[in-house]
């Protein structure tokens, strides 16, 4: 189990799953945001504390930030696949050592939709 919190501490997931890795995508919204993903199922995730949602374009993903300081925390799929539906936590949210102890992988989300290495 994972746990992360924003910066105030007012928002906190909790990842009850074990990440073989984590996601660095260079997609124009997470390059800015800095995250790493861990993802999982939505029932393997619980997420507590007052969140505000932003979508653009196809609107198939809302990102979730802090209402207080403004970390993102986490987003949610707004098209979801019924029981196979999928969301992701920002692994930077939790301790320095968790975050050191997951191998990242490298997505091109800008333009080849593909994993790097």
């Amino acid at each position: 189990m994972i746990k992360g919190s924003c910066h105030c501490g007012a928002v906190g997931y909790t990842f009850n799953h074990v990440p073989k890795r984590t996601t660095s995508c260079n997609c124009s919204i997470c390059r800015r945001l800095g995250a790493l993903w861990i993802y999982a199922k939505v029932p393997k995730i619980t997420i507590t504390g007052p969140t505000t949602a932003y979508a653009w374009g196809e609107r198939s993903l809302a990102f979730h930030s802090c209402t207080i300081c403004g970390c993102t925390t986490h987003w949610e799929n707004l098209k979801p696949d019924g029981a196979d539906a999928y969301m992701a936590v920002n692994l930077r949210l939790a301790a320095p050592e968790v975050v050191a102890s997951i191998p990242v992988r490298h997505f091109d989300g800008a333009d080849t939709w593909t994993f790097l290495d």
